[in-house]
Parts: C-alpha cells; sequence; structure tokens
C-alpha cells in the first residue's frame, strides 16, 4: 500500500498525531464529540474512570469507562474546518499504522456520536428538548474537497432545499444523512429533524448585529422551507453534516444530537442550560451504555 508522506499525515516528536496528539490506544471504538473543550470534563464526569486525559490547542480528549464500557469523548471547537481535522486524524488512528505510514489492511469501522446545541427553527420545536438529525445540509466548503455521492432522494431532497436559496447566492449546499445503523439503535430517543450546519454564527445563521447581511431574509426561507414528502428543517448548528459527509467517506458511524437551548423562529433562549446540558448528556450516555 502506498505510503503517506510526511507532510500529509504530520506527527508530533511521540508519534502521536499533530493536532489531537493522540495515539491509536488513547481511542476507543466509541468517539463522542462535543464543540467546547469545556463540555468534555462535563460528560467525562459521568465516567466510572478515566484511563487517559490528553489536549492540544482546542482539542481535548478524555478516555475511560463506565462500567465495562470504554468510550472517548473529545472536543472539536466550533466549525467543519474542526470537523475536517478531527475525522481525518481520528481515522488515522484506527486505520494507519502511524509508523509505517501505510493504510492498515483491515479498515474498521467507529461510532461517533455528537453530543452540541443547537437553535430550532420551527416554533413548535420547544427550548430544552432533544433532536436527533437524520440528514444535514452544509452551507460550508467541505465535502466539496472529497469525492462524495448522494442517493436518490437525498439528490432530490437537495435540490428542493437549493430551491429556498435568495435568488443572488454564492452558496453551493450539500446533503449528508446519520448512520442508519445508529438511527436504528438510538432514534427511539427522540424526534429525528432535519439540520442546516452553518459556516458561521451571526449572518451565516440570519442574525444582524452590526455587519450588514447578503441575504437579510435568510432564517425566514429556512423557516419555511418544506419538501414534497413535507420534511422541515428543524434546527441549525455548525458541524453535523460535516461529520456525516466524512463518517460516510471514511466509513464510520456517526449520529448527532442536538440540545435544543433556543428557538429562532419564537426568539426563546433557555434559562437553564447547564441543568439541561447535564440531564441529556447523562440519558445519551445511559443509552450508549445500557
Amino acid at each position: 500500500m502506498e505510503r503517506i508522506s510526511e507532510t500529509d499525515l504530520i506527527l508530533n516528536e511521540d508519534g502521536s498525531l499533530y493536532h489531537l496528539n493522540l495515539l491509536p490506544e488513547d481511542v476507543s471504538d466509541l468517539v463522542i464529540l462535543v464543540g467546547d473543550p469545556d463540555r468534555v470534563s462535563k460528560v467525562s464526569r459521568f465516567f466510572d474512570r478515566i484511563e487517559i486525559k490528553k489536549g492540544k490547542r482546542e482539542f481535548i480528549t478524555h478516555t475511560g469507562y463506565i462500567g465495562n464500557k470504554r468510550l472517548s469523548v473529545i472536543s472539536t471547537g466550533i466549525g467543519t474546518d474542526n470537523i475536517d481535522i478531527v475525522l481525518n486524524e481520528l481515522d488515522a488512528l484506527v486505520n494507519i499504522n502511524l509508523q509505517t505510514r501505510c493504510p492498515l489492511s483491515n479498515i474498521r469501522s467507529i461510532d461517533i456520536i455528537r453530543i452540541g446545541t443547537s437553535g430550532a427553527l420551527q416554533p413548535e420545536i420547544p427550548v430544552d428538548s432533544l433532536l436527533i438529525s437524520s440528514a444535514a445540509f452544509g452551507l460550508d466548503t467541505l465535502m466539496h474537497f472529497y469525492k462524495y455521492s448522494n442517493t436518490n432522494d437525498e439528490s432530490k431532497l437537495l435540490q428542493e432545499f437549493c430551491s429556498i436559496m435568495p435568488v443572488d447566492h454564492q452558496i453551493k449546499p450539500y446533503l449528508a444523512s446519520a448512520s442508519p445503523l445508529l438511527m436504528n439503535k438510538f432514534g427511539y430517543m427522540a424526534a429525528p429533524g432535519l439540520t442546516l450546519t452553518a459556516p458561521g454564527f451571526y449572518s451565516p445563521q440570519g442574525r444582524q448585529v452590526r455587519a450588514k447581511s447578503t441575504m437579510p431574509n435568510l432564517l425566514s426561507a429556512f423557516t419555511s422551507f418544506k419538501s414534497t414528502d413535507g420534511k422541515v428543517l428543524s434546527n441549525l448548528e455548525m458541524e453535523t453534516a460535516g461529520i456525516y459527509g466524512l463518517s460516510s467517506v471514511l466509513g464510520h458511524n456517526a449520529l448527532s444530537f442536538n440540545i435544543i437551548l433556543a428557538n429562532r423562529y419564537t426568539n426563546k433562549f433557555s434559562t437553564k442550560p447547564t441543568a439541561v446540558m447535564d440531564h441529556f448528556i447523562q440519558s445519551i450516555l445511559a443509552a450508549i451504555c445500557s
């Protein structure tokens, strides 16, 4: 197999991956992704024991056990640009021999579960609720750099979504879906919905503070979307489409849990975000380990 060069896959002096600062034995076959580095400890404090704590930049990793279940929690920071780093380096940890720099002959698949915060786009979705992304539209450019294809149903849904974008927009959305395996396993926990992954927090999500938006009606276009089979856009965040797209390309299973702390339609925000986050972290961990 072809050797991967030193500049295509950069390692630290101790042989760990450049950004994640991890060795293959540092991660489990089930990885929980969170955006905020401070949220890593909010997840791992529910572990029975922690065996590894490592970090570099915004990428913090704790690996440990709940009972006999080994799992890792890793912070990604914000946005799909960081997802590009995390997903590729996670895959390298399980599918590349870092000493020979060659892909392993037996490719492994891992489970990747995102626990993130999000804003609802429909008035009936309550603040402080949980939603699972069945699929996500990406307004960023990440998946245009990878060989990636959609099913016929996905292509149709993507075409319908593109039709509601403002006339003069310069965006080329993509669509990526959740792992059917993980949807079947955890889908009972919350309602499914279509997620929108934005490349920014302010104007790309329809916010306006002082800088003027080129698409001032973007949020209303998002909330009004309805496909021919009745699907609507449920929520808005910044990572899921990239996680789903790269997981599909690399052969991993991914599922995104969205903790709804805001409703963009009603302009309501959670009055107890910390307690809500803790509640859903515990319930997701319990489901993972049951």
